[in-house]
């Protein structure tokens, strides 16, 4: 790339990611909050507060675009895409895949290529591409189903807190609520 006469040297960088030194485990918090709320020791909230501030893996995999027949008779790829996983649930409503590690994305498919993000992030994405939920670890160990107004509350940067009476409630930026119509 070159840039203009006009532009700083640096403007066309791209930036790199928070993650470079990632290798692909789960953040310990997370893992135990999902294992726990499977075994119904942990509450909904607890798991929460543990994936706001967690890394996660949002699988990317190709998509043909078109193909060539070559003069020995065989196809090959000509040009193909990069695409974020969408899964369709059985009441038509749409999920963004992601994962806390490297081994639950290769359970789920190994081709895939996995793409660091913050959870707020995936999130983020998920309300982006019109999905209703955020399906972490749908192959295992411990499946779990971000959807609605705390998929929404997640994307926006707000995060559950625990409080003085022992109940949990979301802090965020001032005014309404992600989600609310008014």
């Amino acid at each position: 790339m070159t840039a203009s006469p006009n532009e700083r040297p640096d403007a066309r960088r791209l930036q790199g990611s928070e993650y470079v030194a990632d290798a692909g485990a789960a953040d310990p918090a997370l893992a135990a909050a999902l294992a726990a709320h499977d075994t119904g020791a942990a509450a909904y909230p607890d798991v929460l507060a543990a994936l706001v501030p967690a890394r996660l893996l949002v699988p990317v995999v190709a998509i043909l675009g078109e193909a060539e027949v070559g003069a020995d008779g065989l196809a090959r790829d000509k040009s193909s895409d990069m695409a974020a996983v969408l899964l369709t649930g059985a009441d038509g409503r749409l999920a963004l895949l992601a994962f806390t590690d490297l081994a639950a994305l290769a359970a789920w498919d190994p081709q895939a290529r996995p793409v660091p993000v913050a959870a707020h992030l995936a999130a983020a994405t998920a309300v982006q591409e019109g999905a209703h939920a955020l399906v972490v670890d749908v192959a295992g160990p411990h499946p779990f189903v971000l959807a609605d107004d705390d998929l929404h509350r997640v994307a926006a940067g707000w995060r559950p807190v625990r409080l003085e009476d022992g109940g949990w409630g979301w802090l965020g930026a001032a005014g309404n609520p992600p989600g609310d119509p008014d």
